[in-house]
Parts: structure tokens; sequence; C-alpha cells
């Protein structure tokens, strides 16, 4: 686990402290970083050996920012929760929703609303609710003791302080989601206009999406890199809004000149993506690299090996992939086998092989989606 820098030292009084994890949370730049801090202050200052932020899983907020400090007690019930977020049935979230405060558990095996962590070995419990701008629930900080523990004044004193805190980071992350969220739906929409123009290529721009997502997630993307990834997805041809119908539609071979300006939507497509003040650096990666080629012979850029951004690479294999099974104009829609033939044949010259070895492996996991 690796925790959030500290400015310099922690500060030891509770105001100071309180300013100090404050000033931290407003300049994270999203909640798992503005909440490790906290969970490692919480680690360190109170009889818990650990602590962990977890979303809820039924909340309709897009951010699904988990983190965790500490030792975390092994069994399926700390797995769920750490993969998937609190199920809203726990009795505990129903106890924090009517509560609307923190709270503090001696013994759990004496409290129904904590029933199942006596089973993890925790015996000892803090619950603190975490709320949006409107009130509603939308995680919980927990922390915990293998031993029964009667939590002091200090240490609940601290856990309120804490909570007040993230409450205002939920309701600053809650704010960025909404805008995201705008921004999110314009680019896709923006995809689809640029898809329907094009009209043989139609679904391609939701299904390379979804593709590029599943291999990216196998990379270990995170949630931030796999957000720059989608929007990049989105907008990856957006420099064919100015290719000319005779070419853009052109059943046969193209022509030198033709070829020239099909291929200047690259560099086209970059200069009007980087006019979106909200798009990283990594989604316009995605747009400005996705023809790049892995030994140096693809375009604008003539980029090799790990000078292509990563992002690129992942979508450029994602995209020959859909492309090769999908029926166009002057080509049938290859089979799955064939395809993925020719893409280990490109691995090392058009792609990166290590990009290539993964989406192979993710498209074996879904065989036997795609034969049913």
């Amino acid at each position: 686990m690796t925790a959030f820098p500290f400015a310099g030292e922690v500060p030891t009084a509770p105001h100071d402290l309180s300013l100090h994890l404050t000033r931290l949370g407003l300049t994270a730049p999203d909640l798992g970083s503005a909440m490790q801090p906290v969970l490692d202050v919480l680690v360190s200052r109170t009889a818990a050996v650990g602590a962990g932020y977890f979303q809820l899983r039924d909340t309709t907020l897009a951010y699904h920012a988990r983190a965790a400090s500490g030792d975390m007690p092994p069994g399926p019930l700390m797995e769920a929760l750490l993969a998937h977020g609190l199920p809203p049935e726990l009795p505990l979230v129903g106890a924090l929703r009517e509560a609307g405060s923190v709270l503090f558990f001696e013994d759990t095996r004496a409290h129904p609303h904590a029933a199942g962590f006596a089973d993890l070995g925790v015996l000892a419990l803090t619950a603190a609710p975490v709320c949006d701008r409107g009130g509603r629930l939308v995680g919980a900080l927990l922390s915990h003791v293998f031993t029964p523990h009667a939590w002091s004044g200090e240490e609940r004193r601290l856990v309120g302080t804490i909570t007040g805190l993230l409450t205002l980071l939920a309701a600053r992350l809650d704010a960025e989601e909404r805008e995201r969220d705008a921004h999110e739906s314009a680019l896709r929409a923006l995809g689809l206009m640029l898809e329907a123009r094009d009209a043989e290529t139609r679904g391609h721009t939701d299904r390379v999406t979804a593709l590029a997502l599943r291999l990216g997630r196998a990379l270990g993307l995170g949630e931030t890199e796999l957000r720059d990834l989608r929007w990049g997805a989105y907008l990856h041809d957006i420099g064919k809004i100015g290719i000319p119908d005779e070419v853009l539609h052109c059943p046969g071979t193209l022509d030198a000149a033709a070829r020239a300006r099909m291929q200047g939507h690259v560099t086209e497509g970059a200069r009007l993506a980087a006019q979106l003040p909200f798009l990283s650096r990594a989604a316009l990666d995605v747009i400005a690299g996705h023809h790049e080629c892995w030994d140096g012979s693809g375009y604008p850029g003539g980029l090799a090996g790990e000078a292509i951004p990563l992002h690129a690479r992942i979508f450029a294999a994602c995209d020959v992939y859909d492309a090769l099974t999908s029926v166009r104009p002057y080509k049938r829609a290859w089979p799955h086998a064939e395809a993925a033939a020719h893409l280990a044949r490109c691995s090392g010259t058009h792609f990166d092989p290590a990009v290539v070895a993964a989406l192979l492996r993710v498209l074996d996991e879904e065989a036997p989606v795609r034969a049913s």
C-alpha cells in the first residue's frame, strides 16, 4: 500500500491535524488519494490496526474510489468489500443511514448491526458515514481492531473530525463527477456522430471502446487512466470531420493524394481535440498515436516501441481487431480465429507484443460468450 505523501511532519494538535488533512484532501487529484492520509492517521492515532474507505455499491456516483491502510482481515466479506464496495443489504449500511453519525462498536459480537465482522476476526469497529452534499449515503469509513476495545473520547473526537472532512471531500468529488458525466455524454455523442457519417463502421465506437477498456483493466490501468482511454477512444477519428465524402467513402484503393488526405485525419484530430481543455494528455495520445506502429513504420510521427504512448498502443490493437471482425464494403468480416492470428503475426511489427498477448488472453476468456 503506497501512502499519499504528506507535506512535512504530520501535526499532532487536533486543530492543526484537521487543517493539514483538509489541505491535502482538497488538493488531491481523486478521492482515493484524498482518503489515504486520512486512513493512515486513523491507524497511527487510534487503536485501529486497519482502516478502509468503501464505496456504497448501489450509489449512482460514477467514481469508485476505495482505499485501505494497515492490516485488512482475510475472508470473503472483506474481499467483496474491497472488490465491489458496501452491499446495501449489509446491516451496517442500514444502521448508518438511520443514525447519520459515527457508530462505535466495542465488541461486534454483541451488536446485530455489526453482523459479519466478527467472522472476520474484527471485534471492535468504527463506522463513519460519508454523505454527498444532498445528505445521501455514498460510502463509509471503517476502522477495526481484532480484539474488543473501548473507544476513548479522544479517539471518538478524531473519527468525528475526519468524518466531517470526508463529507466535504465527497461533496467536492460529487460536483466534479457531475461535470465529468456531462463531458462523457458529449464526447460519446460526438463519437457516434462521426460514426454515423462513416456508415460502414456503425457500432464501431462502442465496441472498440468496450474492448479497449477490458484490455486496459487486464493491463492494470486505474480508473482515471481508463477514463482517459475511453474519452480518447470516443474521439479517435474526430479528424475525419474534414475528410471529403469522396475520400472517406471511397470503395476501392486510395491513390497517393487521397491516402495522404486520409492519413491527415490523425494530425487534424489531435489539433481539434487539443481545443478541449478538460481532455488529458493520455486521451489526446489515443487520437494522435493510434496509427503509430511498434516498428516505427506508422504515422504521423513514425514513433517506435515505448515512445508510442501506452493508451495509443492499447487502442490501436483493439481498433484493428474490431475492423477485421466487422463487415466493410470492401471486405468480409473475419472470424475471431483469423483476426487473432493476424494480431499474433503483427506482434512486434505493427503492435506492442505485450499488448497483443494481453488482448489475446482477454479475447480467449470471452470465447464462451462469443460461442453462445
